[in-house]
């Protein structure tokens, strides 16, 4: 029996997700100066809810507000203020839909003129070609370092429990400091968390058992993983196959499936190695591998816009279906589907000589159109260079905010 994208989903910890379409994680930089949630966010979350989907996972939120993936993101810490937070958890509707909110910090994805932190498992810099130099030289993390760490991710769930969110998902792909630690090409340390998988995967697995002792067994807590780097020497689809095996012990209720990384954008349908993805689920292949090893539901995300592609999903046996882009133009989607299910947004394509400024004017399209959605505006058609260069703009002044509250004091 086929499954419909608006069946229901029991989590593992007993929680009841309403139907399979699951609002993805987006970089939305509507932050506020204290890097709280703004009420433009609060507003955009809850169109989203009012969308139709079963549950939202947040834009990534920082463990550490000197440590963040740009201006204009949001941190919370053991002493943040919850007031917000709790705005922002309550624009679902009691069991009618979850949010969870993405934890996550960048290791040594940090722009060098944010400034901050820029830790990493080995101090090998991002390749990015001409653009290198945009990003800071990253430091070896110490025991210290990583102890601190695991005690951040614990510490945000926990506030994150306080402030009224379902569950976390725990961030360990993209590139981002967990997934250095889980790749061979980023990760060449020699102590115990460095070498083999097990080793690799070690600060990923102390993060969800502590994580998981702090919280509850009623909290979700969920894991974004990459299929494959789509680098040759990074992390591999058999790397993420030992992990997810790993976490079949640890009691997660599901993990999203992804890929890619800044150097290999592969979560925009680019990889940077003989692999060649799907126009749309671009991991749904990489997922039905891994589903042979998985215990707990699997996620994947990766331009889907059609009902069709929803569907096909399902019929893989893979539980939920994110959506990120198709989202952002088309808050609503799920709700059209209920009656239109031929029905597509027109999402922006971008292609530029450069695939970094490609990768950044597909961000900087997206982004103006949460914005506009966060004001309660309706999308329109928007130019993706003009996108890009309105976008670079809001960010210096976000960026040069951020400098002034957080980076200067603390030097």
């Amino acid at each position: 029996m086929l499954l419909s994208p608006f069946t229901p989903l029991k989590l593992p910890n007993g929680q009841v997700i309403k139907n399979r379409l699951v609002k993805a994680a987006m970089e939305e930089n509507l932050g506020d100066a204290e890097l709280k949630p703004s009420s433009e966010l609060v507003h955009l979350y809850r169109q989203w809810m009012r969308g139709g989907v079963g549950a939202m996972i947040t834009g990534n939120v920082m463990v550490d507000h000197l440590a963040m993936t740009g201006p204009g993101g949001i941190a919370l810490e053991a002493d943040s203020e919850l007031e917000m937070f709790r705005e922002w958890s309550s624009v679902v509707d009691k069991g009618e839909c979850k949010i969870i909110m993405q934890i996550n910090h960048p290791g040594r994805q940090v722009y060098k003129r944010q400034g901050g932190k820029a830790l990493a498992p080995s101090a090998i810099p991002l390749d990015m070609g001409k653009h290198s130099n945009l990003f800071a030289e990253p430091v070896a993390m110490t025991e210290a370092d990583i102890e601190d760490i695991i005690k951040r991710f614990v510490q945000t769930s926990k506030q994150a429990q306080k402030a009224g969110f379902n569950g976390v998902q725990v961030h360990a792909a993209h590139g981002y400091l967990l997934n250095q630690f889980l790749s061979p090409k980023t990760n060449q340390r020699q102590d115990n968390w460095g070498g083999g998988i097990e080793n690799r995967a070690r600060l990923l697995l102390t993060i969800i058992k502590q994580i998981r002792q702090a919280v509850g067994a009623d909290f979700i807590v969920a894991v974004k993983l990459n299929s494959a780097d789509f680098q040759r020497g990074g992390f591999s689809c058999d790397d993420a196959a030992e992990v997810i095996n790993m976490l079949n012990q640890e009691q997660v209720d599901f993990v999203e499936i992804s890929g890619g990384n800044y150097e290999a954008p592969a979560m925009q349908g680019r990889g940077a190695d003989e692999h060649t993805l799907a126009r749309e689920a671009y991991f749904l292949t990489f997922a039905q591998q891994l589903q042979k090893v998985a215990q707990m539901p699997l996620m994947v995300t990766g331009g889907i816009s059609n009902y069709s592609t929803a569907s096909k999903v399902l019929a893989s046996k893979v539980d939920l279906v994110g959506m990120a882009s198709a989202l952002a133009i088309q808050p609503d989607l799920p709700l059209w589907w209920q009656s239109r299910t031929e029905f597509k947004p027109k999402l922006p394509k971008v292609k530029l000589k450069d695939k970094t400024m490609t990768a950044l004017a597909t961000m900087a399209t997206i982004r103006r159109h949460l914005s506009r959605h966060g004001h309660g505006k309706f999308s329109r058609p928007i130019h993706p260079v003009v996108s890009l260069v309105l976008d670079q703009m809001k960010l210096a002044r976000l960026n040069k905010r951020y400098r002034k509250n957080y980076i200067d004091k603390a030097n």
